[in-house]
């Protein structure tokens, strides 16, 4: 079987070839394979070189100090450290006075949404900020749920359906006005756009190797010295990373998010421009069908992202006429759910709209034929879902 056309980066990139290079010499009974924790002898002492130095490469991606890099396997264990951990440190803080209060937007990574509701289950109050029309969280809808007692503010760099990008330096400093803390997931931003958390004036930072080319499995969370915030961990056995995540450094993962975040650095502006193109050029040709509609702000959005809505078409029978294609109707964790997407009832759209949407992702292999392809496919297949459903 032809494996169909890749059109959904935003779900997960494949490994790039230089960071599978890195990553095999980290394998071998030859190369650095040693435990980065054993501190007695050259295996151990080179892995640890290799875990530093792939810490100091994300940090440079995000304008960050290398001590504010703390491994995890990934933003989902990231976002889950950033937002019970600060919430857990609070309730340990003899210094506090009442519980806590939570501060989320409502189309948040189901990894914030969960987390926050295992507070809620414990008693603490989350608001849930709503999103616009166009798909973003705006500070005065965060300034709107704030509380004399919220602690932590929990809101993405980009929405991972939508790709709608939120403004996140407006958002910290309504948070930090209030004496709250600021996590933001920015796995679908870091390696697409420019990420600085010195603009951004986020506190926390969560991150994903897989989004941005290179192994799954691995993240990192940001968390700022200078004003420290202070976490309590989740994961316990060993006191890794100075205390907040345990467990033996997986070498070969580090060092392939290094080296991607190294190869993002260097491609991220010749790559943004050509996704950008690629993205208009695919949206001009499909919006002049009547009835496809953008889901999302047109302009404060990801350069390669893409979620539209066909009115009048099943939404599976569409799938299944671009089976050519690897698309999604929304995020890869929740794709096997049959309930219209949460994100695009949040923004307003009815179900019938939800239903027959497609999140198409453009990614660092999507050559301008694919995209040409995809044109030609979807001006063929809409009139005829549409014919036959009349």
């Amino acid at each position: 079987m032809t494996r169909p056309i890749y059109l959904d980066y935003l779900s997960t990139t494949p490994v790039d070839p230089e960071v599978v290079e890195a990553m095999v010499k980290c394998l071998d009974h030859e190369g650095t394979f040693g435990n980065p924790a054993s501190r007695s002898h050259r295996f151990g002492w080179e892995a640890d070189m290799a875990v530093e130095t792939a810490r100091q490469q994300v940090a440079e991606l995000i304008n960050a100090d290398i001590r504010e890099i703390v491994w995890t396997s990934g933003a989902t264990e990231a976002d889950n450290l950033a937002v019970k951990g600060v919430i857990d440190a609070e309730l340990g803080n003899s210094d506090s006075e009442g519980s806590p209060h939570v501060v989320t937007s409502a189309i948040e990574h189901k990894a914030v949404l969960d987390s926050c509701h295992a507070l809620e289950q414990r008693g603490i109050e989350v608001s849930y900020a709503p999103p616009d029309a166009r798909g973003l969280v705006t500070s005065d809808a965060v300034a709107a749920a704030m509380r004399p007692n919220t602690r932590l503010v929990s809101v993405m760099h980009a929405n991972n359906e939508i790709g709608t990008i939120n403004d996140i330096a407006a958002i910290a400093e309504v948070a930090h006005d209030a004496g709250a803390l600021l996590h933001v997931d920015a796995a679908q931003t870091i390696g697409k756009i420019p990420v600085d958390v010195q603009h951004l004036d986020a506190d926390l930072v969560s991150m994903s190797a897989h989004k941005f080319y290179g192994p799954k499995g691995v993240g990192a969370l940001y968390v700022r010295r200078r004003p420290g915030a202070t976490l309590r961990a989740q994961i316990h056995g060993g006191g890794h990373e100075r205390g907040m995540r345990a467990g033996t450094l997986a070498t070969h993962q580090l060092v392939g998010m290094g080296q991607a975040a190294a190869l993002a650095q260097r491609k991220l502006s010749s790559e943004s421009e050509r996704l950008r193109n690629l993205r208009d050029q695919l949206w001009d040709s499909v919006s002049s069908i009547d009835g496809v509609t953008l889901n999302g702000d047109p302009s404060f959005r990801l350069p390669g992202a893409l979620n539209i809505s066909v009115a009048r078409v099943d939404g599976e029978a569409l799938m299944l006429a671009l089976s050519e294609f690897a698309l999604s109707t929304g995020s890869a964790c929740t794709s096997e759910s049959l309930e219209p997407s949460y994100v695009l009832r949040a923004i307003g759209l009815p179900d019938a709209l939800a239903h027959s949407s497609l999140r198409i992702s453009l990614g660092r292999y999507t050559s301008e034929t694919d995209v040409g392809l995809f044109i030609d496919r979807f001006h063929e297949v809409v009139p005829r879902l549409r014919r036959d459903a009349a």
